[in-house]
């Protein structure tokens, strides 16, 4: 039996959603509950119920589809639908299912269907919003082997700044410069304390010690993180009071 995805089409153009759904008619696995014509419109629509799968446009007015990414909840997949082929490596480093150029062909929308993972139970709401204890988390004294140029560097969890997604690679920020790792944002997270690390958004962790201020956001609403090597780091509206949660201890 096929998977059931909820799903919420979001496109300013009212054209493109109706083209769309069109498009989606054959394959009612997607169950479209939902439209949006904004990003603001579509975080409501979020908030208010339980959505499987968004298909969006990248080109919106004041939210783009890039920095809407950052807000969907994790259970929620989500697919570019876009007439620009120029983002589709940050489409790719949010973890997006696929992305389709439009006009959309019905075959490559049949394909990107196809590979959907199976719909995600979305997390309980969580009454205490204290970093619980790490269960078989790394320690922050852990070394990972790290190449810098031709030398190999074992690289403490304390020495890192910041993972960032890029694609299905990782670049490593730490104290002796940039590397790589051939490990999904996902597979990191589940290995780092959250007393020590947070993530501020589908494409980066940050190492909470390595925070020198917040600053707000304007555009969108969120924070940006400022770390102590002058690194500027989104904070998604999503998830930035739980970051200035972690600050009021007292």
């Amino acid at each position: 039996m096929p998977h059931h995805y909820k799903t919420l089409i979001v496109d300013d153009e009212r054209l493109a959603r109706n083209e769309l759904k069109r498009l989606l008619l054959p394959h009612p696995e997607c169950e479209i509950v939902a439209e949006a014509a904004s990003a603001t419109a579509a975080l409501a629509i979020l908030a208010q119920q339980t959505i499987d799968l968004v298909f969006m446009d990248i080109q919106m007015p004041e939210i783009s589809g890039i920095e809407l990414a950052n807000d969907i909840p994790e259970a929620t997949r989500f697919v570019f639908v876009t007439a620009f082929n120029s983002y589709a490596l940050d489409a790719f480093s949010l973890n997006a299912v696929d992305y389709l150029l439009k006009p959309v062909a019905p075959e490559r929308l049949a394909k990107t269907i196809a590979r959907l993972p199976p719909p995600q139970a979305s997390p309980t709401t969580a009454t205490n919003t204290e970093p619980q204890p790490a269960v078989n988390c790394l320690p922050e004294h852990h070394g990972i082997l790290l190449k810098f140029g031709d030398i190999n560097r074992i690289v403490r969890l304390q020495e890192i700044y910041r993972f960032e997604s890029i694609g299905n690679h990782a670049a490593v920020y730490t104290s002796y410069g940039k590397s790589f790792i051939h490990s999904s944002l996902a597979r990191i997270e589940q290995k780092l304390d959250p007393l020590f690390f947070f993530k501020t958004s589908r494409a980066d962790i940050i190492r909470i010690g390595s925070i020198s201020h917040l600053e707000p956001a304007i555009a969108d609403g969120g924070l940006i993180a400022v770390l102590q090597d002058g690194q500027h780091i989104n904070v998604s509206r999503r998830q930035a009071q739980q970051l200035k949660h972690q600050f009021s201890t007292f």
